[in-house]
């Protein structure tokens, strides 16, 4: 069984692992072929995104907004499955653009989907 990886895709090298983009914008400068999957129907929405600004003290809320998205996307669900899927054989790494390395969307998709493997 795999772990989920958060990772700045600017960072190499990227860890070995199923590479999901995990953005709604595409990063500047990165092939396609660095990545396995662009998840961007699952990334915050514009309004949440702007919102957060990755400001750490809205993080907390940033958090339940974001859950709350993902649990009324019905893209999600089939994420979670592919993701659920990939696990068992592989590492998952999220790669995010943000400069930001803690408050960002991708370490929130991972405390959310952490939450749905444990209950």
């Amino acid at each position: 069984m795999g772990n989920i990886i958060a990772w700045r895709i600017y960072e190499k090298p990227i860890p070995e692992g199923y590479k999901i983009l995990v953005d709604r914008l595409w990063p500047r400068g990165i092939k396609k072929s660095e990545i396995d999957l662009w998840a961007k129907e699952i990334a915050p929405s514009d309004d949440l995104r702007k919102w957060f600004s990755h400001d750490k003290l809205k993080w907390n809320e940033f958090l339940e907004k974001y859950e709350f998205e993902l649990n009324n996307n019905p893209d999600f669900q089939k994420f979670f499955k592919k993701i659920q899927e990939m696990f068992k054989n592989y590492d998952i790494i999220f790669l995010y653009a943000s400069k930001e390395k803690e408050f960002n969307n991708a370490n929130a998709l991972k405390i959310i989907i952490d939450k749905k493997f444990i209950k």
